[in-house]
């Protein structure tokens, strides 16, 4: 598998350096020179400057091969292009964008990125659940951001506790996908009784995380 990734931050580093490690084609590209030049003493012909917004430089990184573009600069606008070119020019399978701003992502979902990554949005929600709901957390999102993927601790004192799946009232458009017990992953049968030390997973759509969290805690703290 050949990755490009655009933005040699944080991220982008220490994205290369993972998968190189594990084996996979990498190639990094950075638009500050002396950063470039930084990255590539350590990283080696795995860097590659130029600006990814330009067609002829991710041409030259290859990126009509590319299995994987990754848009990882500190910069959305560059981001959003980056996605597009690789998505519409080159016709890159998979394509995903990082967005520091929450605000843009609809703008990304509507010109067809719909791989996001953002920390903003994604720490935001674990701080509100963390501050009032306890041991329930959102910790990833599909479908383009409408569906929240959460994990909810199954506490003694939880109104869930001892109820089989069948039988808790959940918001709408709720799934409890799937529970681990012990260390085991079960799929999340009608008929599985909910115990305490249990781990759900539930896919739910965002504006229903807080009637969900009631649901599995109770009235929220």
């Amino acid at each position: 598998m050949y990755v490009i990734i655009a933005g040699g931050g944080d991220i982008g580093y220490h994205l290369t350096k993972a998968l190189h490690q594990h084996g996979y084609e990498v190639l990094l590209i950075e638009k500050n020179r002396k950063r470039a030049m930084d990255l590539a003493d350590e990283l080696g012909e795995r860097v590659m400057y130029g600006d990814a917004c330009e067609v002829r430089v991710l041409n030259e990184a290859g990126a009509r091969r590319a299995d994987v573009v990754v848009a990882a600069t500190g910069d959305d606008e560059d981001n959003l292009i980056i996605s597009q070119l690789a998505q519409n020019f080159f016709k890159v399978k998979r394509v995903l964008a990082v967005v520091r701003d929450p605000r843009h992502e609809p703008l990304f979902f509507k010109l067809g990125v719909h791989e996001t990554i953002c920390s903003t949005r994604f720490i935001f929600n674990i701080l509100e659940q963390e501050v009032e709901y306890g041991e329930v957390l959102p910790i990833g999102a599909i479908m383009r951001g409408e569906i929240e993927v959460i994990e909810a601790e199954v506490t003694p004192e939880s109104p869930v506790a001892g109820k089989s799946i069948g039988e808790i009232e959940l918001p709408p458009k709720t799934l409890l996908a799937a529970v681990v017990r012990n260390g085991q992953l079960t799929l999340g049968l009608a008929n599985l009784i909910l115990q305490p030390g249990d781990t759900v997973v539930a896919l739910t759509p965002p504006q229903h995380e807080k009637q969900l969290a009631r649901v599995m805690r109770g009235t929220a703290r």
